[in-house]
């Protein structure tokens, strides 16, 4: 199965650190990202991990919230939080999904259907792939989808920026250009007729070509 922008995000139930869940449940009416690990007490994703910690309060703001991944147990999970709170200086207070079997990171075409049915005996290395972020919107549908060589650890502050620019967006008939940041202008979409922008900005734009219309960003 493979997975595309504005698919449904596949539901699952599983087993976390904070109990069971139903995916599709525990996100709500809110946002969610769900970010998957290769492996437990691994040095990229023990910093991952903490990093997404401390910027936990942020993505709150935003009504979005996190979920962890890894090819291990739950209960792995829980001993790894002790070093990772340790080593970065953040409590990991969001749930991590155990998915011993696997069922999670193929069912996100993440692992190919023929990996098996067990993490038991599988390394980091097999389990390379496992490194996507997903933006999942309150619509269950997938908003956005990142992959990561296990080498390179993930711009988290990156994936916050989006987060603005997608809910941004999703409010406003708006694209966000490059290197857009929070506050910034914007761009109003080609599909915007000049009327129906006047009605909405009626101090006008800025048009270095008529389909580049910049605007700031709506309130």
């Amino acid at each position: 199965m493979s997975l595309r922008i504005n698919d449904e995000a596949p539901n699952f139930t599983a087993e976390t650190t904070q109990g069971t869940i139903n995916f599709h449940d525990w996100i709500g009416d809110g946002w969610a990202i769900l970010f998957s690990h290769p492996k437990d007490f691994t040095p990229v994703c023990t910093t991952e991990l903490g990093y997404m910690a401390g910027l936990e309060p942020e993505f709150k703001k935003r009504h979005c919230k996190i979920i962890g991944l890894s090819v291990d147990p739950a209960a792995s999970h829980s001993k790894w939080a002790v070093d990772i709170e340790e080593t970065q200086g953040h409590r990991v207070n969001y749930p991590m999904i155990g998915d011993p079997q696997l069922n999670v990171a193929k069912l996100y075409d993440m692992l190919p259907a023929d990996s098996g049915n067990t993490s038991e005996g599988r390394t980091a290395a097999t389990n390379a792939t496992v490194r996507t972020v997903f933006v999942v919107g309150p619509d269950k549908k997938i908003k956005l989808m990142l992959s990561y060589p296990m080498s390179t650890g993930r711009n988290f502050d990156e994936v916050l920026r989006v987060l603005d620019s997608i809910q941004l967006t999703a409010k406003h008939k708006v694209a966000t250009p490059v290197n857009w940041k929070a506050g910034d202008d914007v761009i109003i979409l080609p599909a915007v007729s000049d009327d129906e922008a006047k009605q909405k900005y009626p101090a006008g734009w800025r048009a270095p070509k008529p389909y580049l219309r910049i605007v700031p960003q709506p309130k």
